[in-house]
């Protein structure tokens, strides 16, 4: 599947927020995230909100270079009332959603990554906001599912970035992901064939290599396309019931404990 269009990550965008700000209504926002147990809800919030706001103040001022946002409204709330913390994360992608719109997908602005546009924060934001979405629906106990597109492009991305040399100087471990032709299979089992959404991941002497494809695989995952996304982020244990893993496991184990980027 190609990459999604701009129009649709925006409107993407502006959906996963509002699913956010639902998940955390009325949370108790001290309490500890499971899956990013280093944070409290509220720390996790802040670091949603500043990233939205940061990729903000890139696009909006063309920048060129990296560059910090230290407009005093960039600052999150203090403490743990969740109505200013809703309003101030509600804020905060409405002003995104508006400059993305202002922006178009094509005007040049500075990224981390060979793609220099809004588009691509468009994108990184979307998914940005999706996987922390799953952070905080595991705290709240509220449901959690991803639009079936969005799912599926969030995997192509992460294999992306972590498929970039570049990625190698935030997370050095990233270099470790080496070997003699191992593969990893990621199998949806609820999405529409037309989605296609299925991956092999070799790993080579020089890195890795993946396609959308099907195949026999050293280990296979399946599972329904929100879980496999959980499990390929690190936000459900690959224990869980949710997906069968079936193959030499110990080559997904080695994987994820690698494939971070940060």
């Amino acid at each position: 599947m190609s990459r999604l269009g701009y129009d649709r990550y925006r409107t993407a965008f502006t959906a996963e927020c509002d699913q956010l700000h639902a998940t955390i209504a009325d949370a108790d926002l001290s309490v500890k995230v499971p899956t990013c147990p280093e944070w409290t809800l509220a720390e996790l919030l802040r670091h949603v909100g500043r990233a939205q706001r940061w990729a903000e103040y890139l696009v909006s001022t063309r920048a060129t270079e990296y560059v910090a946002d230290e407009r005093p409204e960039s600052a999150a709330p203090e403490g743990d009332d969740p109505q200013a913390m809703a309003a101030w994360l509600a804020d905060g992608a409405a002003r995104f959603a508006a400059t993305l719109s202002e922006a178009g997908p094509d005007a040049p602005v500075w990224t981390w990554a060979p793609e220099q546009s809004p588009a691509f924060w468009a994108r990184r934001m979307t998914h940005e906001t999706a996987i922390h979405r799953a952070d905080a629906a595991a705290t709240t106990g509220a449901a959690y599912t991803v639009d079936p597109e969005i799912a599926a492009d969030a995997i192509d991305e992460w294999l992306e970035i972590i498929s970039n040399p570049l990625a190698v100087e935030y997370n050095p471990k990233l270099a470790e992901l080496r070997g003699k032709g191992e593969t990893i299979h990621l199998y949806a089992t609820d999405a529409p064939a037309e989605l296609a959404a299925h991956w092999v991941i070799e790993l080579v002497a020089d890195g890795i290599r993946w396609s959308r494809a099907k195949g026999e695989a050293t280990v296979t995952v399946r599972g329904p396309l929100t879980d496999l996304l959980r499990v390929f982020y690190r936000r459900l244990p690959v224990s869980t019931d949710r997906v069968e893993i079936s193959g030499d496991r110990s080559v997904l184990d080695f994987w994820l404990d690698r494939a971070s980027f940060a």
